[in-house]
């Protein structure tokens, strides 16, 4: 089941030194507990409030910034909307990630009602369910195919319940935003337009009429992290995009396409993110890709 879905409930802290900007081919259930925590989908900024869940395509960079790390706490399910498919057309369910798939990285705010606890217990029984399973792994050397029928039945319940959460015109927050948020998200909007060219925070602050000092002190008040950070942020997630869907173009043209001044740099900076080179990365999403058709 670790191909398909992983999940954590109610995990407190930070498990590593700063969280970063990142995307991944999984849908995400995101629901926070506790704690103070501004969120960031692509150039949007969310305050968050407890019972808040968002539903992430996955392919959006997103970054959670909270305030004090040790009250941060929440839960997430990552799950594969390919393995999914075949068992909602079984269903008669086409559309039940719809709100994934068209409403463009969602919020529902519960406010911990009645739909907010439902979608809490499912997230825990779900998570008490891949534990079980690893331990039965762990001690028969084979995967249960009862507990895994359970969990897939518990995510099926859980998305159902979502849906319907997902079809109230209400369910869209429209929170009042600061100034600082207004100008950090604008900022973050226009390195989405230009992260590709070449970008110097003079020619950013001078096209959002901002002094360069303000413009990189509230982007990093506000996302947790430098315009540089996001900058590459976004060349990063746009190389996996063109390695995995444009398997003829040179790693020069992926560089170049992606906003990177050289070759070398570029495939130091993946490595160093990514832990293997670009070309490898390529090799190995096109194997993933043939083993799904096969």
């Amino acid at each position: 089941m670790d191909e398909w879905i992983h999940a954590h409930y109610r995990m407190q802290g930070m498990l590593t030194p700063s969280f970063t900007f990142h995307s991944h081919h999984e849908y995400e259930i995101y629901f926070f507990h506790a704690g103070e925590c501004k969120y960031l989908i692509n150039n949007r900024i969310y305050e968050l409030q407890p019972g808040d869940i968002i539903l992430l395509d996955g392919l959006t960079l997103h970054k959670p910034n909270p305030r004090l790390v040790s009250t941060y706490t929440r839960s997430v399910i990552h799950f594969s909307p390919t393995w999914l498919q075949e068992l909602l057309s079984v269903l008669g369910l086409p559309n039940l990630l719809d709100p994934f798939q068209k409403l463009n990285n969602f919020l529902l705010r519960t406010g911990y009602d009645e739909s907010g606890k439902f979608v809490d217990g499912k997230i825990e029984r779900i998570v008490s369910l891949l534990s079980y399973s690893d331990k039965l792994r762990q001690q028969t050397g084979q995967k249960s195919e009862i507990v895994e029928a359970e969990v897939k039945i518990e995510l099926v319940q859980l998305l159902l319940k979502i849906y319907k959460m997902s079809q109230k015109d209400l369910a869209q927050v429209t929170s009042k935003k600061t100034e600082k948020e207004h100008h950090a998200e604008a900022i973050a909007s226009w390195i989405d337009a230009h992260y590709a060219e070449k970008i110097s925070l003079d020619r950013m602050a001078s096209e959002l009429n901002l002094s360069k000092y303000y413009a990189s002190h509230v982007f990093k008040e506000v996302t947790g992290f430098t315009v540089m950070e996001y900058v590459m942020g976004c060349r990063l997630n746009q190389v996996k995009y063109l390695l995995e869907m444009e398997p003829n173009q040179t790693l020069t043209e992926v560089s170049r396409a992606s906003g990177f001044e050289s070759v070398s740099h570029f495939s130091r900076f993946f490595k160093d993110k990514v832990g293997i080179t670009p070309s490898h990365y390529r090799k190995n999403k096109q194997i993933q890709a043939n083993h799904s058709q096969n």
